[in-house]
């Protein structure tokens, strides 16, 4: 544990920390010599009583994908910044939040909550030496809270998304739309509970104690938070029901077990070769591969496990895959899943030169993320076998691979994936594979980093027309 804590990071990751640090100390300081005449109207007890409550929304966070979280600390944080000097707030951010983390991870989450904190404390001070009327109306309390919740939802959104940004290599919008675009609303929708429970604070309305009357406005405001965790478990719900569904698929073609397995973790290993390591990317493509043949699930069993030639009939049925996989998935369009995912499903069996299916799209017309898949289903399917066909040695499928490169697959792909087939991952055998997945030792090309998008479930079995 010693060892652990005493780790650095990538120095870019470990100048950007220090860089918050730094930052916030600078604007803490000019805080405290700025309002060093402010007087200090809350007493030990009082301190005690907004640390705890700070400390305990920091507790109750909500888990987001890519190892971030979100919590109510700004409720807490926005009302301290009302009731006490501006320089107050900020340093209650820092040393309420206890999480005994690695020691620079700990330093930047305590170093973001003071800065946002410290950032939304000068925009509260801004109105309040500035005032706003509409006639006699006085709009600074509620123009003020609003601009420092504002201001704080955008340096902590900004700091957060910048550093996982710079640790795991994912592009800076993805990282903000999964974790801070949708959260938005709240944030301003929710600064008016701060003034409040200030206001509320100075002017008891239950006993001789303001702090009855936060409290009882603890218990919605804890309910609230149930939006952001339903929505986070709302996606768990979806890949929950999508794994039932794909250990049904094999239930109904078991010869073909760990199929889409094996085409998700090749699929993942070549977006991450060809995205330069974009694991946000590499997971969402080892998600949509996991469902590529979900729309199988339709098709009668006599046909999917037909051993000898199909009637034209039949083989028009199987190329209708894609097309029911779209439709099966349709109801969770714009909630589970984005368009990667559906481009996957109806897209994986076009080829290059034009002549796959459904849409005959050629070239850059198909989708990358389905290019990326098609391959790793041909090679799958090549290295796996069927009824009516022997299963190619690695080497085989690798020379196939090449040889319809331009043809059926992108050349840019290929060149990749004959790279990362040199390396020897373990999906390059497919006995391996399978040895490994029982033994619960399967590890990809690249080290895998967790995240929500990934999809960890039984496999299913793969189209009789992979290597078209």
């Amino acid at each position: 544990m010693a060892l652990k804590r005493l780790e650095l990071p990538p120095p870019r990751v470990l100048l950007f920390v220090l860089s918050a640090f730094l930052g916030f100390l600078a604007l803490e300081g000019f805080l405290l010599w700025a309002y060093r005449d402010t007087p200090l109207r809350l007493g030990l007890l009082d301190l005690l009583f907004w640390g705890a409550l700070t400390f305990w929304s920091i507790k109750v966070r909500v888990p987001l994908p890519m190892s971030a979280s979100m919590s109510q600390l700004f409720v807490f944080a926005l009302a301290l910044v009302v009731l006490s000097p501006p320089w107050l707030a900020p340093l209650v951010s820092f040393f309420a939040r206890w999480n005994r983390q690695v020691w620079y991870k700990e330093l930047f989450n305590r170093s973001q909550d003071g800065l946002a904190t410290a950032l939304a404390a000068l925009a509260w001070q801004f109105f309040r030496q500035n005032p706003l009327y509409m006639g006699s109306w006085n709009l600074s309390p509620g123009v003020g809270i609003a601009a420092a919740s504002i201001t704080f939802f955008f340096a902590n959104a900004t700091l957060v998304t910048t550093a996982i940004h710079l640790a795991n290599n994912v592009p800076w919008r993805e990282v903000w739309r999964k974790n801070s675009a949708w959260i938005a609303a709240s944030y301003l929708l929710l600064s008016p509970i701060a003034l409040l429970l200030a206001r509320a604070y100075e002017t008891p309305l239950l006993g001789n104690w303001g702090g009855w009357t936060v409290l009882f406005f603890l218990i919605p405001l804890y309910y609230s938070r149930f939006y952001w965790d339903e929505k986070v478990r709302l996606e768990e719900a979806f890949d929950t029901t999508l794994e039932l569904l794909m250990n049904a698929l094999e239930a109904k073609e078991p010869m073909t077990r760990l199929h889409s397995e094996r085409v998700a973790d090749i699929a993942r290993d070549l977006a991450r070769k060809v995205k330069d390591g974009n694991e946000a990317y590499a997971q969402a493509i080892y998600r949509a591969a996991r469902l590529h043949d979900i729309g199988k699930i339709g098709i009668p069993e006599a046909v999917l496990l037909k051993p000898g030639s199909l009637t034209p009939e039949e083989f028009a049925l199987i190329r209708s895959h894609p097309q029911r996989g779209v439709e099966l998935l349709s109801p969770a369009r714009k909630v589970a899943f984005d368009n990667l995912v559906y481009n996957v499903i109806l897209h994986h069996h076009e080829r290059w030169d034009g002549r796959g299916y459904p849409k005959r799209l050629a070239g850059h017309e198909i989708p990358e993320e389905a290019r990326i898949v098609g391959l790793a289903d041909a090679y799958e399917a090549m290295t796996a076998g069927r009824p009516y066909r022997k299963a190619k040695t690695p080497e085989e499928a690798l020379r196939e691979v090449q040889e319809l490169s331009g043809h059926q697959f992108d050349p840019r792909l290929v060149e990749a994936f004959t790279e990362l087939w040199a390396q020897n991952p373990i999906w390059r055998d497919r006995e391996a594979y399978i040895a490994a997945k029982e033994g619960s030792l399967l590890r990809s090309t690249s080290p895998q980093r967790s995240s929500a998008s990934a999809l960890p479930s039984p496999s299913e079995p793969g189209p009789r027309t992979s290597e078209e």
